[in-house]
């Protein structure tokens, strides 16, 4: 399905809960964060996991859950990062999924693959297959965008709207992003 254009320009600037695997996926999560703390680039987001003590490797599942889930508590939509393992992961990218989706947050899933070739189904976790989601590449612009328009377009969605998600051509050429085409 295609999501028509149209929706607040302003920056959505509440908490963003980014779900990646922590192994293998970390670096794209840390350039989200310096794209975020680099003037030279226009991306904002505030990070859900910034709030709240640091986990440690020593820490048990039931701790790490509970931060988490008080993570969560101040997240208006997640991000998950698609990478070549993400569909494999369950004791807790799956887990932080599944709270997503029962807080009933608008997820925008950011495949992590080049351009133009950035879509991979089999890599797509199966919750995330047929569910309302927006699917975008790994580009700043693109990412910014669907944090800005997604939560309206989710908010107005219908009993019988599904997913995936993508933004039509138009608007990977305004942003500038005919690569990704």
């Amino acid at each position: 399905m295609i999501i028509p254009e149209g929706g607040a320009d302003v920056a959505y600037r509440n908490n963003t809960y980014i779900i990646f695997d922590a192994d293998n996926d970390y670096w794209s999560y840390m350039y989200m964060r310096g794209w975020k703390s680099s003037e030279n680039h226009d991306f904002n987001f505030h990070d859900a996991h910034e709030l709240g003590s640091e986990l440690t490797d020593r820490a048990s599942e039931e701790t790490v859950k509970r931060t988490l889930r008080l993570r969560f508590s101040s997240a208006k939509q997640a991000i998950v990062l698609v990478g070549a393992k993400t569909r494999n992961l369950y004791r807790f990218v799956r887990w932080e999924m599944d709270v997503a989706l029962d807080l009933n947050l608008p997820i925008v899933a950011v495949h992590l693959q080049q351009c133009p070739n950035w879509y991979d189904a089999e890599r797509v976790p199966p919750i995330l297959r047929s569910g309302y989601a927006v699917h975008v590449p790994y580009r700043m612009r693109i990412i910014q965008h669907a944090l800005d328009e997604f939560p309206l377009q989710y908010a107005r969605r219908g009993p019988s709207d599904t997913g995936p998600l993508f933004y039509p051509k138009a608007v990977y050429q305004r942003l500038g992003l005919d690569e990704c085409l």
